[in-house]
């Protein structure tokens, strides 16, 4: 009966704590915004600046969570010429969309490891020009 209980009680500690260890995780999952801020910091760091273009501003109803604002650009690295958005919903206070011009000479911050990577506006940086 004591070997019954022991097993018992060891079966009951391993859910608690795999329960214990599931919460954990979920609790400190990141967020898609904590995972654009942290692309969007990492590329004001360490991000090669080139000359692009704004090709056009957008504003779009995204899933029920209110409007998203989109900057669409273009630029060339190494003779390959790219197209990009950057949502920049949460950047509202560094920049106004209205004020974005189509055609608008702009700085792009992209990784130099992955090209196609690239923003044109961080917290502590902005590319655009007025």
């Amino acid at each position: 009966m004591s070997a019954l209980r022991f097993y018992a009680l060891m079966v009951a500690g391993s859910a608690a704590a795999g329960i214990g260890v599931w919460q954990w995780i979920r609790a400190h999952r990141t967020t898609p915004e904590q995972r654009e801020r942290a692309r969007r910091q990492r590329l004001a760091q360490i991000g090669r600046i080139c000359d692009g273009t704004i090709v056009d501003v957008q504003e779009i109803g995204a899933n029920g969570r209110g409007p998203m604002q989109l900057i669409i650009f273009t630029y060339d690295v190494g003779g390959v010429s790219y197209e990009a958005s950057q949502d920049i919903t949460h950047l509202q206070q560094a920049i106004d969309i209205r004020s974005c011009k189509l055609g608008l000479p702009t700085s792009i911050k992209y990784d130099p490891h992955n090209p196609g990577n690239s923003i044109v506006i961080a917290e502590a940086w902005t590319g655009i020009r007025q």
